[in-house]
């Protein structure tokens, strides 16, 4: 009797354990896509404030394909590039290039450049910055980021490419110098990377979409 109420109880409690796995399992699965598509639609509209939909009719999203220059792209990892179009002919590469030596950290940044050469724009992804200080560089918070747009390596020089503090164009922010100092560096050595590799970006093929989906 007491051997058959310990299989019973070791079965239940087996059973349970089974069950238990599977919700957590089922659980894991279905906030993992929602938090997928929630990133997917966030990056797409970071996307499109800078290439407008009116400027493309490709699928942004997945016309993407990853680069490596740790010197101008400020990562050893990686980088992605979202190439927008229009009628198949290119339009800007949105780069998701890192300015490594932000105040706190790496600053992870959306780069978007026209084919011509020129800045659609500029955003920052994701910062360590100190909040009510370096984090101006969020354009909710100011129009620093603004500065950029239309800029290019013909519209100014190498030296006017950096804060007005170290003989440059762009404003740093009081008390802040080093994160504005590294977000402009980034800016331009993502130019420098467009210049040099402008045609191999828009003609080399997309990514498998089960790479794709792998952040």
């Amino acid at each position: 009797m007491i051997v058959r109420q310990i299989l019973i109880t070791g079965a239940i409690l087996g059973g349970f354990a089974i069950i238990g796995s599977t919700l957590v399992a089922v659980t894991y699965e279905a906030t993992e896509e929602r938090i997928e598509q929630a990133h997917r639609e966030a990056l797409l509209r970071s996307l499109h404030e800078l290439v407008p939909h009116e400027r493309c009719d490709n699928d942004l999203y997945h016309d993407v394909i990853e680069v490596t220059d740790k010197a101008l792209l400020g990562s050893h990892k990686p980088t992605r590039v979202y190439r927008a179009r229009k009628s198949g002919e290119p339009v800007a590469a949105l780069f998701t290039s890192i300015a490594p030596n932000g105040y706190g950290g790496a600053i992870k940044l959306l780069v978007a450049i026209n084919y011509d050469g020129s800045l659609a724009g500029v955003r920052v992804l994701q910062h360590h910055e100190t909040p009510g200080l370096g984090d101006d560089i969020e354009a909710q918070r100011s129009d620093w980021i603004l500065s950029f747009n239309n800029h290019s390596l013909s519209t100014l020089s190498s030296e006017q490419w950096r804060v007005e503090k170290d003989g440059g164009v762009f404003d740093q922010f009081t008390g802040a110098t080093i994160t504005p100092r590294a977000i402009v560096k980034a800016v331009h050595h993502t130019l420098k990377y467009f210049q040099q590799h402008r045609e191999m970006i828009f003609n080399t093929p997309s990514m498998p979409r089960e790479v794709e989906s792998r952040e």
